[in-house]
Formats: structure tokens, sequence, C-alpha cells
């Protein structure tokens, strides 16, 4: 599918923290654009800003200066509860530790974010059980999540993230508590979502996850060092 337009604009984007008398800028002065359908890594060593910028396009903090763009949309500048409601609307959340709540059944976990959203019960189970099925876990939905592998925790967070069918999939490091085997099967889930459609942004220090990006954007000193396209994944597509 081809890349249609901007999602993500980025100008001039700072984020500086107030540490008694010092001032540290995580973000320092950083462009760059994100398209609708890319699959992009953002990469870098501890201390690039790479974290700090993923709480900026995920709209969990706004920048100290600059604009951000999100589908056409000013968010710079908005207040926590408008900040909110663009994350239930427009992002969808993949975390390292999956955050899943332990009472609740695996497909209940996949629902909670339409409940925030609004969305009437019975579309509620059926939506859920859809994106169960589209992560290969329909047979597990009555699980709880001790009942679950980390690989089958990973792939609910993934559903879940689906679910309020997002404009983008952020996700922080998304294989960092799995095993080699476990982490190339959740990096083909992402595959699969990128290829029917959807915006993908992979928050990585690991080289062969980023691999599986067809954009690679690195970080240093909180500015962007290199943003380039990944030949071996474009030439496979």
């Amino acid at each position: 599918m081809p890349i249609t337009n901007e999602i993500i604009q980025l100008i001039n984007i700072s984020k500086i923290y107030n540490l008694g008398a010092v001032q540290i800028k995580a973000v320092d002065d950083l462009s760059t654009t994100i398209y609708s359908n890319e699959y992009v890594a953002l990469m870098g060593p501890s201390g690039s800003g790479k974290s700090t910028l993923m709480n900026l396009i995920g709209c969990l903090d706004t920048p100290t200066n600059g604009t951000y763009i999100l589908n056409n949309q000013d968010v710079s500048s908005l207040r926590d509860n408008e900040l909110a409601a663009i994350r239930n609307q427009e992002i969808g959340f993949v975390f390292q530790t999956f955050n899943l709540l332990p009472r609740m059944t695996a497909l209940d976990n996949v629902a909670l974010p339409m409940i925030y959203a609004g969305v009437k019960a019975d579309d509620r189970q059926a939506r859920a059980k859809e994106v169960m099925r589209l992560v290969s876990l329909e047979e597990r939905m009555n699980h709880k999540p001790s009942e679950l592998s980390g690989g089958q925790q990973q792939r609910v967070a993934i559903a879940r993230a689906l679910v309020n069918n997002p404009s983008i999939i952020l996700a922080d490091e998304p294989t960092g508590n799995l095993d080699t085997t476990t982490s190339n099967e959740i990096m083909e889930i992402f595959k699969d979502i990128h290829e029917q459609g959807n915006t993908v942004i992979n928050v990585t220090h690991e080289e062969d996850i980023a691999a599986f990006a067809k954009r690679i954007i690195r970080l240093q000193d909180g500015k962007v060092a290199s943003d380039t396209m990944n030949e071996s994944v474009a030439e496979e597509s």
C-alpha cells in the first residue's frame, strides 16, 4: 500500500527538563515527518532522547517548544484531558511489560479501551473477538494473563492496541521481555499489521528488531543523527 499523507509532523520540537538549576534538553530542536502506512524504527542509545520522543509522539507529554501536528491536528499544547482523548482515538500502545489487568480475561483486557471510547457492549465483544483472531488467540480469549505465556500476553496487548482502529501503533521495546523465537513471531505480527495499512512506530535499541522496519530513524543527543530507508525490507515489498 503506498504512502499517502503526513500523519506525524514534528517541527523544531524541543523538550527541556529542569533539574534544579540545570536544564536538560532531552529532545533538541528536532524536525521529522512520518507518513501514513509507514513502518518506522526509532533507535538510539540510552540518553539519546528516544523515550522522550516516544512520549511526545504518543501524546503522553507535550513539547517545551515547537509544533506537533498529528493527523492534521496541532496537539502541541493541549490540556491533559484533550491529550487523553487524542490517545484513545489516534494511538494504540504496545509496551514491553504488557500492562494487562490480571483479574480480567484476555478478551476483557482487549475490550477495555472501547469502554473509554463509549462503544456499546455488544459491539465491544464483537470487535474484541475480531482482533483476537487477528493475533491468532481466539482459543485463549477466556484465559487470564497468568494463564498465558509471555508471547501470548504480548499478542493480547497488540490486540488491545488495535481494537479502536487507531491511526498509529506505537510500540516501546515490544520484545524486550521475550526470547528470540517469540520475538520474531511478535515482529511478524507487526509486519502483518503494517501490510494491512497501519502506521507502525517501533521504539527499540535492538538492531535485529529495527531490521523489520522500512525506515530507521536514529537519535543522538536529542537530535536526528540519521534517517534512512531499510533497503532490504524495501526490496522484499
